[in-house]
């Protein structure tokens, strides 16, 4: 679910190190947003990423 239409961007998976060094899994989600945006002339919902929104990649519906 929280991958972008746009640029593809989702989840990424890293490792939580706490302050005694006790490592632990952890995830990144990307801020996405549910917008209605323009796509090949006919408005129509997608999830974007806040960082395609504010770059212009989306054209707003």
């Amino acid at each position: 679910m929280a991958k972008c239409d746009i640029c593809g961007k989702g989840v990424s998976f890293g490792i939580k190190v706490s302050h005694s060094h006790r490592r632990s899994n952890r995830s990144w989600k990307p801020n996405i947003k549910r917008v209605k945006a323009v796509v090949s002339g006919t408005p129509c919902h997608l999830n974007a990423c806040t960082r395609c929104l504010r770059s212009g990649k989306v054209e707003r519906a």
